[in-house]
């Protein structure tokens, strides 16, 4: 009897420390358990008491009253599946006739307080059937991104959402993005995860970055042109905008639009060309798009202006030819002049990090998702990474990039520097990859001579 004690306290004693150390290790372990059990147990109950329940039919309560038997009780969803997860549970529901998808996520918090788990969140995968996505502990707050993911040419893991499943910036779907962020917000960490993602698949990375290029230069040899002024990056675009105009002179020539093709072979962007034809697509990154746009002469006025018009027409027309836009910044409004709001338009992924201001907040969201502009202004300074992000459908959901280090996307990109392509357009703007300056000052402080 007191080995058996002593072995319940040892066990309780194991579960404690790693709930508190290793939340994702106590889940996998005892969370899983017992949050299976809470939900069977206490499912129809917790249905009942949220409203997702429906009476009984007609039928079976007539039949019950002819064969003198009790009368049915409300009828709740039918639990179609469970499955555990490494973060969490997922339950597939089949709704009863009369029950919307919508009743289900107005419910998502009160099915959190009632089944004991950190986060709920559901979606409609076909008519009449909801999947319920319950998360087991805050995933947010030391991401762990699964060993293996679904990876497709153009299609990256980059984040971790808060319902356990992985973020994936996906270009064939959603061509161009915007991402905002204050400083110190992970906005720089994000982007490092994205090239880093990038580095090996078979793409050809374009970098503006007008802070002298602190944060994309590093990261040159995995690049096909680098811009670190605007000066350049009006010639850069320049040179994106003819090439853009290439492409689309080689899928004009290619498209073989005959009466014996069949329709699903009529090339009309550089994915139905033949492989051996196919333009390397292009994702070009900007850093900091307000230092693109701000002008205190006449000069810098018609270089902004040839920039932005330049921007503006990649977003419009170079899905088809293969060249996609992330655009990065602290404020996207229009305050940064003519064409701003034209170019944001084409921006069909926003992520916003945490901002300084509601109307920040609103340059991401307030065009697309209302609801997720309150979720972006309440993500706290301690929480650096964070983020919201949400596309034209209205959809939002939080997510947070793992901590990559400059050294770590410097050795990553290191590593696939022989996949980078040359780009004979580009060829002008391809980075200088010398031998290392000379550190200016000693490593080391040296102690003064003695007298």
């Amino acid at each position: 009897m007191t080995s058996l004690i002593v072995l319940l306290v040892l066990v309780a004693a194991a579960a404690g420390l790693l709930r508190w150390r290793r939340p994702a290790w106590f889940w996998l372990t005892f969370g899983v358990t017992f949050a299976a059990l809470r939900v069977l147990v206490r499912y129809g109950s917790v249905m009942d008491a949220c409203g997702l329940t429906v009476p009984a039919a007609r039928w079976r309560i007539g039949l019950a009253r002819m064969t003198n038997r009790p009368v049915p009780g409300p009828r709740a969803p039918r639990i179609l599946r469970v499955r555990p997860t490494r973060t969490g549970l997922v339950l597939r529901l089949k709704l009863r006739p009369g029950q919307d998808a919508f009743d289900v996520a107005a419910s998502c918090d009160r099915l959190r307080h009632s089944f004991a788990v950190y986060g709920v969140t559901s979606r409609e995968l076909r008519s009449g059937v909801v999947e319920v996505r319950m998360t087991g502990y805050d995933v947010l707050k030391r991401v762990q991104m699964p060993a293996v993911t679904d990876t497709r040419p153009m299609r990256v893991p980059v984040a971790l959402r808060e319902d356990g499943s992985v973020h994936f910036r996906d270009y064939r779907t959603v061509p161009h993005a915007l991402t905002l962020g204050a400083t110190e917000s992970g906005k720089s960490v994000y982007q490092r995860n994205l090239v880093a993602a990038l580095a090996s698949q078979r793409v050809a990375l374009v970098g503006i970055d007008c802070k002298q290029g602190v944060e994309l230069f590093p990261l040159a040899r995995r690049f096909s042109a680098l811009a670190d002024n605007p000066d350049s990056a009006a010639e850069l675009l320049d040179a994106l905008v003819s090439h853009m105009e290439d492409v689309y002179q080689l899928i004009r020539a290619e498209q073989r639009i005959t009466a014996d093709v069949p329709d699903a072979e009529i090339a009309a962007d550089i994915w139905d060309l033949r492989e051996d034809l196919r333009p390397i697509p292009i994702v070009v990154l900007v850093d900091e798009v307000a230092e693109l746009a701000l002008f205190a002469t006449k000069d810098e006025e018609k270089r902004r202006d040839r920039i932005i018009t330049a921007l503006a027409r990649l977003a419009q027309l170079g899905r088809a030819a293969g060249i996609y836009l992330e655009i990065c910044g602290q404020r996207f409004g229009s305050e940064l002049g003519k064409g701003i709001t034209m170019l944001r338009a084409q921006l069909t992924g926003r992520t916003a990090h945490r901002v300084n201001d509601e109307s920040s907040a609103n340059m991401a969201f307030g065009d697309i998702a209302p609801d997720a502009v309150l979720a972006a202004i309440q993500i706290p300074t301690d929480t650096p990474g964070v983020a919201v992000t949400g596309d034209s459908t209205g959809g939002w959901a939080r997510i947070r990039a793992p901590h990559t280090s400059l050294r770590q996307a410097v050795n990553i990109c290191n590593r696939h520097a022989d996949l980078t392509p040359d780009v004979p357009a580009l060829a002008p703007f391809r980075p200088a990859l010398g031998a290392p300056a000379p550190a200016l000052v000693p490593a080391v402080e040296t102690a003064p001579a003695a007298a």
